[in-house]
C-alpha cells in the first residue's frame, strides 16, 4: 500500500504529485533518485490534511512553503506516501514559533501526531519548548533529545536531512546528526508508554504514510523539500 518504489523521478512527479513541467525539470536536475515535493513554484504535491484542498494560510511566498495564521488554518500533508525515505528540506521560524515535521501519518485519526513521530521545528531560545531539550528543536518531539542544539538563529535557514529506513531514523539538522532511534524497539515502547502517545494507540506503528508540516499557530517557513526512495531492509 505504501511502497514509493518509482525510480524516474519525472515520470513519479507526473503520476502521483500532479506537478508541472518546472517542477520535472527541476527533478531532473536533482537527479533520477529524488523526487521534488517543493520547488518554489507549485502546491500540488500537498493538501490539507483530511480534506483535498490547501488551507489557505499555506502559501508560496517568494519562492518559499509559508505559512501565516491569518488565513483557513490546518495541518499540511504530501498527497503521496511514504514507507523508507531520505527527506531534504530548509526551515526558518518566526519569534518565538513552533511547527514540526512529521511521517509515516496516516489520516485516520483527528490529528496528525496521533500517528506520526515529529522532528520538531522550533525557536528555541523564544519558545517555552526550548527548555527542555526533549522538546527542542531536533528532536523526535518528547521521546528522544537531540545531543547538541544544532539550531542556527532565529530568522536563519537551518537544514534538515530526515531518514527513515525501516525501523532506524535519524534526524540531522544543519549537517549533524543529533537524533538517532530505532522504532517498536524495546526503549521505544518504553519511552512511548511514559509519553503523552501512551493514549494514542496508532502512534508510530505505520510502515508508511504521508509526511505533514505542521500548523501550531506560528508564521514558518520551508523551501527546497525533496525526498528520496530507499531500498526496504
Amino acid at each position: 500500500m505504501y511502497e514509493f518504489r518509482a525510480i524516474v523521478a519525472v515520470s513519479l512527479c507526473a503520476s502521483l504529485l500532479g506537478c508541472g513541467a518546472d517542477q520535472q525539470s527541476a527533478n531532473e536536475q536533482a537527479g533520477d533518485a529524488w523526487v521534488v515535493l517543493f520547488d518554489g513554484t507549485s502546491l500540488d504535491a500537498w493538501k490539507g490534511y483530511r480534506r483535498a484542498d490547501v488551507p489557505s494560510a499555506w502559501r508560496i511566498a517568494e519562492g518559499t512553503l509559508h505559512f501565516a495564521p491569518d488565513g483557513q488554518r490546518g495541518d499540511l500533508v504530501t498527497t503521496a506516501q511514504f514507507d523508507n525515505f531520505e527527506l531534504t528540506l530548509e526551515w526558518r521560524i518566526s519569534p518565538g514559533g513552533n511547527s514540526g515535521i512529521m511521517f509515516r501519518v496516516s489520516e485516520d485519526q483527528e490529528r496528525p501526531y496521533e500517528t506520526g513521530p515529529e522532528m520538531q521545528v522550533l525557536d528555541n531560545e523564544g519558545h517555552v519548548d526550548g527548555g527542555s531539550p526533549l522538546t527542542s528543536a531536533g528532536a523526535n518531539y518528547a521521546l528522544h533529545a537531540p545531543t547538541v542544539d544544532a539550531t542556527n538563529p532565529v530568522g536563519s535557514w537551518n537544514q534538515v536531512r530526515l531518514v527513515v529506513d525501516g525501523a532506524h531514523v535519524e534526524h540531522w539538522l544543519n549537517d549533524q546528526r543529533v537524533v538517532e532511534y530505532e522504532l517498536w524497539s524495546d526503549e521505544w515502547k518504553a519511552l512511548v508508554a511514559e509519553s503523552k502517545f501512551a493514549e494514542m494507540p496508532g502512534y508510530g506503528l505505520n510502515h508508511g504514510g504521508h509526511i505533514v508540516l505542521q500548523d501550531h499557530g506560528d508564521p514558518v517557513w520551508y523551501r527546497n523539500i525533496r525526498i528520496r526512495a530507499l531500498e526496504s531492509p
